[in-house]
């Protein structure tokens, strides 16, 4: 599972969406964030899905990759659905066993709430799969340009937020070698008791931790020695562009806006 995970890992391409300027895909993200509580019934949320999908299209990943990446999510999405089947009483009697009942309204708060809880994903993993940590760092970087007027560390918050992105991968990858490493001593996961549980989970956490520290610690030597020294008199290889068709990707997303304001119970 551990191997599925794929938000942080940049998958290199030539798309439309690829060449797009890191600014665009931040502000497309930020809007779609709000968008999406528009919808409210099936007509929105298949507009929205359809968006959603035809972004993944115009990138050129093959869904198989995308959907393998939201496997390690399906169980907060499942217990999401749970929940407004249990929590909510409103609507028809769909099924009821004892004092037990499963209304109508439940179960579509349920299916609509987990399905926009995966387009969320879905769109935010789409940005690091497409961007790499470095474009990040720019476009972050750039848009709160103007708060260093007010002494605001830009430079340096931006490049906190690619170096967290990209060390999801990495710490994944390690927490599952020393989960196998761990269970190859015997260390039982996932039965016994639940003070063995605690004490399998503090021989996972000890190790990644002392592994994150070394890798920080390893990552700080190696920006010393290049010459890092923050934000200030740096120069750019890379320069932004803003294209006409970042300006076109932002205005579908505000059109969407339109659409499911007009199409909404």
């Amino acid at each position: 599972m551990m191997n599925s995970m794929i938000i942080g890992k940049y998958v290199p391409g030539d798309s439309v969406i690829h060449r797009m300027d890191p600014r665009a895909k931040l502000l497309v993200i930020f809007l779609y964030v709000f968008i999406v509580f528009l919808a409210n019934n099936s007509i929105t949320y298949a507009v929205l899905s359809i968006f959603t999908f035809s972004l993944v299209a115009l990138s050129r990943i093959p869904f198989s990759f995308v959907l393998k990446g939201l496997k390690p999510i399906i169980w907060i999405v499942a217990i999401t659905f749970l929940l407004h089947i249990f929590m909510t009483k409103e609507g028809d009697v769909l099924y009821q066993i004892g004092s037990f009942s499963i209304y109508e309204s439940g179960v579509k708060q349920g299916i609509f709430i987990s399905l926009r809880f995966l387009l969320l994903i879905m769109i935010t993993t789409l940005l690091t799969l497409t961007t790499t940590p470095i474009e990040v760092t720019d476009g972050v970087e750039s848009l709160l340009g103007s708060l260093k007027k007010v002494h605001v560390p830009v430079h340096e918050l931006a490049l906190m937020m690619s170096i967290s992105l990209r060390f999801i991968p990495t710490l994944m990858e390690e927490t599952e070698k020393i989960i196998k490493a761990q269970t190859a001593r015997g260390v039982d996961f996932t039965g016994g008791p639940f003070s063995e549980r605690i004490k399998a989970i503090v021989s996972l956490l000890v190790p990644l931790f002392i592994s994150s520290f070394k890798r920080a610690e390893e990552l700080a030597i190696a920006m010393e020695a290049r010459g890092y020294r923050g934000g200030e008199g740096r120069t750019k290889f890379r320069q932004l562009v803003w294209k006409w068709t970042d300006t076109a990707f932002l205005a579908a997303v505000l059109v969407l806006a339109v659409v499911l304001f007009i199409l909404r119970s």
